[in-house]
C-alpha cells in the first residue's frame, strides 16, 4: 500500500483527506535535496519501522517492525560521518539529532527509506513520518500527522508499504 502526502498539506487516507505538516522549504525534486534545507522530498519511500516512545503508551498495533526508543537515541545528520542517515547513541562525537523530545512530536516515528540504501553524503537525513505539532507547523522536512491519523496509518501499514510525497494538490477522489 502507499500512503499519499501532498504538497498542499494534506494527506490521503481511508478514502478522505486528512491535514499533514511538510517540510518549512517546501517541497522539491529528491535529486534536489539538501542536508538542512527544510524541504520535504518528492518520491515513494518505504516505510523501515516503527520507533516509538514506550514511557507515553505502548506502541500502537502495526505490521511494521517495532523498537522502543531510549533517552540516548539520536539520528546523525553529519553527512561526512560514516553513520551518516543512521542511529546512533548520544552523544555522539558528530551532529546527531536527539530522538527523545520533550514535545511529543517523536513519540511515534515511522523511519522512511529517503537516502538509506546506502546514504549519500548531504542528499539529507532523518526523514520521517511522526506526529504533527497541535498548529500542524511545517517540519524540517518530514511528514507529520495527526496522532489519531498516523495511528490509522500503522494500523494498516505492512512491511513493503510506502509515503508517496507529490506535488500539487490532492484529487477531488482522494481513495
Amino acid at each position: 500500500m502507499i500512503f499519499n502526502a501532498y504538497a498542499d498539506g494534506t494527506f490521503a487516507l481511508d478514502g478522505a483527506l486528512v491535514r499533514c505538516a511538510l517540510g518549512r522549504g517546501g517541497v522539491i525534486a529528491a535529486t534536489r535535496k539538501r542536508e538542512g534545507d527544510g524541504a520535504s522530498p518528492l518520491g515513494t519511500w518505504p516505510m523501515r519501522r516503527l520507533l516509538y516512545r514506550a514511557d507515553r503508551g505502548g506502541h500502537p498495533l502495526t505490521g511494521l517492525p517495532v523498537q522502543a526508543i531510549h533517552r540516548f537515541d539520536g539520528w546523525c545528520d553529519a553527512p561526512g560521518d560514516p553513520a551518516y542517515n543512521r542511529p546512533v547513541a548520544l552523544p555522539y562525537p558528530a551532529s546527531a539529532e536527539h530522538l527523545w523530545l520533550e514535545d511529543h512530536v517523536y513519540d511515534l516515528i515511522v523511519v522512511l527509506g529517503h537516502n538509506d540504501d546506502p546514504p549519500v553524503a548531504g542528499l539529507g537525513s532523518a526523514i520521517f513520518l511522526h506526529l504533527a505539532r497541535p498548529d500542524y507547523a511545517p517540519t524540517a522536512g518530514c511528514v507529520a500527522l495527526a496522532r489519531p491519523d498516523l495511528e490509522r496509518v500503522l494500523a494498516q501499514a505492512r512491511p513493503g508499504d510506502a509515503v508517496a510525497i507529490l506535488p500539487g494538490s490532492a484529487p477531488a477522489e482522494a481513495g
